[in-house]
């Protein structure tokens, strides 16, 4: 026996009715309509809305029973009426697709041009894939949107459109779909050029004459040149016999990049476990996590003696296998597998961690890094990382008003 309001009739027999209804949009036009719907008693099997720039899109499939007449008769006065058109198509089956090789293709451009999105697209079709949904996550300071894709190898549509990326100049992020994009999460961040603008070490040996010595040696080892562990043994040395208050006026020099703040105060309100991980140093940022709130810290220890900086770190140095292992202990401690982990960095130093995570981010990154790290930003806001997630600027800026939080649009970088 049917439950009440359904038929016992096969899917792809049914006969049903596509409606798509366009026009300005205003309030109570869908309810109208349903209204209208109503008095016919016809069935919803599928339904979609979008507005934009207040024009209204609206499709639904219907199955109206024995009164498939009826019902365009009423469509189409309610059309008229209200000045929207109506467009009816009959047909069989409720058009249902199979989804699975769900994915979500986010696209970040700075402009985004209709090229851009034009080779997206074809790049999916190609693939094999569809496009069931877009929706647009920001209209600025980055113009982002989202396509909800069905039938996806994850791996390798990222690696196709990774193509499209450099050629059009754009920002493209393959994610799974479906549950996986939703729940609670870890994400793990490096510091120096990521949470920050900045480089500690640099600021550090601007005190000692040799801030452009020690910028070249890092520079080199961001870019993957030399071993990290000898490449910041090298440069702490440079640092030796400062005076221990020099660690206070590099904090004070530290600049935040844009949309740092945003980021790690969006993520705690979903419930994130956030977390940084840096070669730099524990005396600079432990404090800094303690400002914005984030939950764990984990980081190199410079030696003191006598007040001064003896040249040497305390312990095992923080180098890009020591990032992953930081990146396992935490997911372990939130209850969190691999997959649920996001980590975000811009240095060969990353690299482990990057592929360790579930999602790995290179932001604003060398080019060995942005070649290996599942997706880039290379706009430079750290809050655009939101957008890799499915998370929209207008819910973004709602929360912040709910709470009394301002949220301009962020700045650009100080150079």
């Amino acid at each position: 026996m049917s439950e009440p309001g359904t038929t016992d009739q096969p899917a792809a027999e049914r006969h049903t009715l596509l409606v798509t209804i366009s026009g300005e949009d205003r309030p109570g036009v869908t309810s109208t309509f349903f209204d209208a719907i109503a008095d016919v008693g016809a069935e919803v099997l599928d339904l979609e809305q979008v507005v934009v720039r207040g024009q209204l899109t609206l499709a639904m499939l219907l199955d109206p029973g024995d009164a498939h007449d009826r019902l365009k008769d009423v469509l189409s006065a309610v059309g008229r009426d209200l000045e929207l058109k109506v467009k009816l198509r009959s047909g069989t089956g409720d058009s249902r697709r199979d989804r699975r090789g769900r994915a979500a293709v986010v696209v970040l451009g700075t402009p985004l041009r209709a090229s851009g999105v034009a080779a997206v697209t074809a790049r999916i079709a190609s693939h094999g894939a569809n496009i069931d949904r877009i929706r647009r996550l920001a209209r600025y300071p980055i113009t982002t949107v989202e396509f909800d894709v069905s039938g996806a190898d994850v791996e390798r549509l990222r690696a196709e459109l990774a193509l499209e990326s450099s050629v059009h100049g754009i920002d493209i992020a393959v994610a799974a779909g479906g549950l996986a994009r939703r729940g609670r999460r870890l994400v793990v961040m490096d510091v120096d050029s990521t949470l920050i603008q900045d480089e500690v070490i640099e600021l550090l040996a601007r005190y000692a004459g040799r801030e452009a010595e020690v910028a070249a040696v890092t520079e080199a080892a961001m870019r993957g040149e030399l071993d990290f562990a000898e490449s910041l043994r090298e440069r702490v040395a440079a640092l030796e016999g400062l005076p221990v208050s020099v660690l206070d006026d590099a904090r004070g020099a530290v600049r935040f990049t844009p949309g740092a703040r945003t980021l790690v105060r969006t993520m705690k309100r979903l419930g994130f476990t956030v977390a940084v991980v840096s070669g730099g140093f524990i005396e600079i940022v432990e404090d800094l996590a303690a400002e914005l709130g984030i939950d764990h810290a984990h980081a190199n220890r410079l030696e003191v003696r006598d007040g001064k900086l003896t040249g040497k770190v305390v312990g095992e140095i923080v180098d890009r296998a020591g990032k992953a292992r930081a990146l396992r202990r935490f997911a372990d401690e939130a209850g969190l597998p691999l997959t649920r982990t996001v980590a975000i960095g811009d240095g060969a130093n990353d690299l482990d961690m990057l592929q360790t995570a579930g999602l790995g981010i290179a932001f604003n990154a060398k080019p060995v890094v942005r070649e290996q790290a599942d997706t880039a930003v290379t706009v430079p806001y750290l809050d655009a990382v939101l957008y890799l997630l499915g998370i929209t600027r207008e819910e973004i800026e709602e929360a912040d008003a709910a709470d009394g939080t301002p949220t301009p649009a962020p700045p650009l970088p100080t150079p």
